[in-house]
């Protein structure tokens, strides 16, 4: 029996192995493929033949996309024809797949040189330090380093045009408080107004309603009322003083005997006869 389990244990140690060989010949097999795919592409760039030779770096990374010197040759011919988007992004893809430290300091090299073409020194300042991390050697990726630094201290703008801008911001929100501050007052001042119509309308409608209310009686001892209010308050006749009317009836009794006076010298004057002229009234 114990030589039975040690026969199917050699069994399935020998299977697994010759299966683990077969998958290294087949992954082989496809590596083999694809480096003879990318050197094809190599020979086609080199004879400026980019349309050829980018199909063929796309057929070794269809067959094994984790090829990394596929990725990486296809990104510098894409650097070569100014499409650095591309350029980016195939050199980033061989950057992640690769494991070897030689393939990441090229990748990470290229990748600064193209964030670089691009204006973006502050990434491009990372990239090379990356490039260093994996190779602290070179000496053409510190030198662009440097260059990178001195790219991204240019692009920084200057202090004071920075507290300028945020004083011009700041300036511009006080604006807009104070506009909204007068918006706000000059729309409670229109709603007082509003108010104060509306107060006087229902305040005289509240009177007119009051004076409809009221029974006739009522109105008619209003009148009453108000007709001796203005009685009274006409002037009052003094004792000892005549009235206007005591006056007027007096000048015209005046008026009356002194006609009969003159008639009565014209009538003696007529005669002859002198008579006295005193007023006998």
């Amino acid at each position: 029996m114990k030589q039975i389990i040690t026969y199917i244990f050699i069994l399935i140690v020998t299977f697994s192995f010759a299966q683990e060989k077969e998958k290294e010949k087949e992954l082989a097999k496809i590596t083999q493929n694809a480096n003879d795919l990318v050197y094809d592409a190599n020979d086609l760039a080199s004879s400026d033949d980019f349309i050829l030779a980018e199909m063929e770096y796309r057929k070794a990374l269809s067959t094994q996309p984790t090829h990394t010197a596929g990725a990486y040759n296809l990104g510098h011919s894409y650097y070569k024809k100014g499409n650095y988007d591309e350029a980016l992004y195939r050199n980033q893809q061989a950057a992640k797949n690769t494991t070897d430290k030689v393939e990441k300091h090229k990748a990470f090299h290229n990748i600064g040189n193209i964030l670089m073409q691009n204006k973006k020194c502050k990434e491009a300042i990372e990239a090379f330090k990356n490039a260093l991390r994996n190779d602290p050697t070179d000496d053409e990726t510190r030198y662009n380093l440097g260059l990178a630094k001195e790219c991204a201290k240019n692009q920084e703008p200057p202090q004071e045009e920075d507290d300028k801008k945020d004083e011009e911001k700041d300036k511009k929100e006080n604006e807009d408080q104070n506009d909204k501050d007068d918006k706000e007052k000059e729309d409670e001042g229109e709603n007082k107004e509003d108010n104060k119509e509306k107060g006087d309308d229902d305040k005289k409608e509240g009177e007119d309603k009051e004076d409809k209310g009221k029974p006739e009686d009522e109105k008619e001892k209003d009148g009453k009322g108000d007709k001796e209010k203005k009685e009274k308050q006409k002037p009052q006749q003094q004792p000892g003083q005549l009235s206007p009317q005591q006056i007027k009836n007096l000048l015209e009794a005046m008026n009356n005997q002194e006609q009969k006076v003159q008639e009565k010298i014209n009538a003696e004057k007529a005669k002859g006869v002198k008579i006295q002229t005193e007023k006998d009234w």
